[in-house]
């Protein structure tokens, strides 16, 4: 009986282990999923405008005549401008000599989100509703605190480490323990710094070196593996013991993070051809998106107005 209560205790562990690894890997490596996002609504977009310059023949009438032009969206102008971002920042290409191991490791990571991290969010979110999954986002997006922090200042990114405590602060002790986020409402206009070891090595030079898929943890490269490593011991609940509240914490994390965005990396994969060779692409590309942003100085996005803010954060 106690033998058998004990195996029964060991395979908990291990699929709170598992989905604590996945959450890890999802928080690292879901980045690419955005600039698929980005290529395919630019491919969207580049099909709108080809058509306003069709001209329709009517049968029999021998008249010509232009289709009629619908104004621009907002999100219309979003996507030219994301694509001429896109053009000034050239095509980004990244080595990859392991595209074997890779692809196998692709299709691991994409069943093991579908078998276990996707049923597990579907059965969470219709237990808990969006606004308490929201909150508890924001309360985990607030223990990422440290590494965002670090990284700022690594870069002499003082304005933005000084932002980062500002936004702690405020949103620790006014926001309930970061439960909510007033520090970027428009009075204060604290936004969070998109900033890791990565992008920091990245901004002194280091190249991405060459693709890898880790299992669980998802697309990276030789130089942001480096990031997972140190994204560990910045983590807070590391150090916690006994040592299963650290995995148990990264489980909760990855299902509520996992519930806010079921549907989009359905999607996202659907518009590619290659799903493989498009997240390999895109994650190129959005990371040396990040590196040339923070040269620029440019400032963040508040949370939740584009793709990436509600997807990958």
């Amino acid at each position: 009986m106690l033998s058998s209560k004990i195996r029964m205790m060991r395979r908990i562990f291990f699929l709170i282990f598992l989905i604590a690894l996945l959450g890890a890997g999802y928080a690292h490596g879901d980045d690419t999923a955005l600039m698929l996002h980005k290529s395919v609504l630019s491919d969207e977009t580049g099909a709108a405008a080809a058509s306003e310059t069709v001209w329709n023949s009517e049968e029999g009438t021998g008249e010509t005549h232009m289709s009629p032009v619908a104004p621009k969206s907002h999100d219309d102008e979003e996507a030219i401008d994301e694509e001429e971002e896109g053009q000034e920042m050239g095509e980004v290409t990244i080595a990859d000599p392991l595209e074997f191991f890779n692809r196998a490791m692709f299709q691991f990571n994409d069943k093991l989100y579908f078998w276990v991290v996707k049923p597990v969010a579907q059965g969470y979110s219709k237990v808990v509703p969006e606004i308490g999954r929201s909150s508890i986002k924001n309360f985990f997006s607030n223990l990422g605190f440290p590494k965002r922090f670090i990284s700022c200042l690594f870069q002499a990114d003082f304005s933005g480490a000084a932002t980062e405590l500002g936004r702690f602060v405020v949103n620790t002790v006014w926001g309930i323990g970061g439960l909510l986020d007033p520090a970027a409402n428009k009075d204060l206009s604290l936004q969070k710094q998109n900033a890791d070891i990565g992008q920091t090595l990245g901004r002194y030079g280091l190249g991405h070196g060459f693709y890898v898929v880790w299992p669980v943890f998802g697309p990276s490269s030789l130089r942001d593996t480096i990031d997972i490593v140190g994204e560990h011991f910045q983590y807070p609940f590391t150090y916690t013991d006994p040592w299963y509240v650290g995995p148990s914490v990264r489980a909760c994390e990855s299902v509520n993070s996992a519930s806010l965005r079921i549907g989009d990396y359905e999607a996202l994969k659907e518009a590619a051809i290659d799903p493989y060779v498009a997240l390999r692409n895109a994650y190129a590309q959005y990371r040396q998106k990040m590196v040339q942003k923070k040269e620029k100085g440019e400032a963040p996005a508040p949370d939740g107005e584009k793709p990436e803010q509600r997807i990958f954060q």
